[in-house]
């Protein structure tokens, strides 16, 4: 079994989201740079950094209070920010749809990854 945080599918989805937010945002109208741009290049790098922060922390607790208060915030702070691109015509409309989608799997593989890690606690056995 692979190990390692670039195993981790929550990374992967969030590192190549970061990837096509910053690819879509070079599009946008240059009266936006220091608006939605960088907005959304903040925020989706975010989420990978926090899956990152998160993954390293040695407390389950300290892992799911990461990714439930500030990987999720940022990932919904992304997925709400895109909505709302493609509401001002700023990119194609169908590529900011598909990374709306991709937000939306984000935010429920993060919900699974708490979920798992959660069971994982509890099955620890106690000495």
């Amino acid at each position: 079994m692979a190990i390692g945080l670039e195993n981790l599918k929550i990374y992967q989805l969030a590192a190549d989201a970061e990837i096509k937010v910053y690819k879509i945002t070079k599009s946008f109208p240059k009266d936006e740079k220091f608006r939605s741009v960088d907005q959304l290049r903040r925020s989706s790098s975010s989420v990978t950094n926090n899956i990152a922060e998160a993954y390293n922390k040695k407390s389950t607790k300290e892992k799911i209070h990461i990714l439930n208060n500030l990987a999720k915030c940022e990932a919904q702070e992304t997925k709400f920010n895109l909505m709302q691109c493609a509401r001002k015509e700023f990119a194609d409309a169908h590529q900011l749809t598909d990374l709306v989608d991709t937000y939306t799997d984000i935010l429920k593989a993060i919900s699974g990854y708490i979920n798992f890690l959660k069971n994982q606690q509890t099955k620890k056995p106690t000495n």
